[in-house]
């Protein structure tokens, strides 16, 4: 018998193991499953992986249980900002090497941290073994965390689509350079013409003041209305430019842990609580265990 065909065996297993003992934990059905939620860009430079990282904090102290992977499987950094060092990340998983718990490591007030291997290949060259070895590991993880966010790559590589793609949710963030204008409706482009996707939310960093965001949000608006009939694009903030926040980077902090009263740290803020007084109703495959059914089946 060959490894993917045990590994079916093992998650058909799960699937329908409704009662059962030893470590398989199962979405109970009380309350609302996970929430998955990508952020992605289309250029990059603009500031993505410290959106996760402080939004993760600031969703920390609105009471969530935070998950975060690592999704920029190529260059990996979500780790180097929380300063951490992990021995283990997602390619040993993939690789049968270790257990899911072995990888995922412990930040700052307790949010948890699936870490990338740099240069790790693409989702798509996964062998099916592989693919199902990773549905096995993250199907215990379902009532475990509130929120799951994805820190993916910028540009429009398969991974960072597939991330896209797979979540229920996706912020796209850009700034008000015309080129991240551009790249983002180029991302939102393929999503929508080639997958599909027809919901996003836009987030705009590094401006001066929200006239500033506004103006971002209705130029890219204007042009999915006129050119991708169909999608539903949602303004979910701004965050300042802010000098605290390229400090705190420097020192491998983040801005709202070292400078809580800066105003980036309160745009963070202001983001965690729209996205969860959002009225949207995710839907039951936006879970975790679905999300990588969906990815893996791209």
């Amino acid at each position: 018998m060959d490894q993917a065909h045990g590994l079916r065996l093992m998650v058909k297993k799960k699937v329908h193991d409704t009662g059962g003992s030893g470590n398989t934990r199962r979405y109970s059905g009380k309350g609302p499953f996970p929430r998955v939620i990508s952020v992605t860009s289309g250029k990059g430079g603009v500031g993505k992986t410290n959106i996760v990282g402080n939004l993760a904090i600031a969703l920390r102290r609105l009471g969530k249980r935070v998950l975060i992977l690592d999704g920029d499987l190529g260059l990996a950094n979500i780790d180097i900002i929380f300063g951490l060092n992990p021995a283990y990340n997602i390619k040993h998983v993939i690789n049968g090497e270790k257990d899911l718990a072995d990888v995922i490591v412990e930040g700052p007030e307790e949010i948890r941290i699936i870490p990338a291997g740099s240069g790790l290949q693409q989702l798509v060259d996964l062998t099916q073994g592989q693919k199902l070895n990773l549905l096995n590991e993250f199907d215990a993880l379902e009532e475990d965390f509130d929120i799951f966010l994805i820190d993916t790559g910028a540009g429009i590589s398969s991974n960072v689509i597939y991330f896209g793609i797979a979540a229920e949710e996706r912020i796209v963030v850009a700034t008000s350079e015309p080129t991240s204008i551009t790249d983002a409706y180029a991302l939102i482009k393929v999503m929508f013409t080639k997958h599909g996707t027809k919901t996003f939310k836009l987030l705009v960093n590094m401006v001066d003041h929200e006239e500033e965001a506004r103006s971002v949000f209705e130029n890219l608006s204007n042009a999915v209305v006129r050119f991708l009939k169909g999608i539903s694009l949602e303004y979910v903030g701004f965050i300042p430019k802010d000098g605290h926040l390229e400090r705190s980077v420097k020192q491998q902090c983040t801005v709202i842990q070292r400078y809580p009263e800066s105003p980036s740290s309160r745009g963070f803020s202001e983001l965690a609580n729209r996205l969860l007084a959002s009225s949207e109703n995710v839907a039951q495959d936006g879970n975790i265990k679905f999300f990588w059914k969906k990815l893996m089946n791209r």
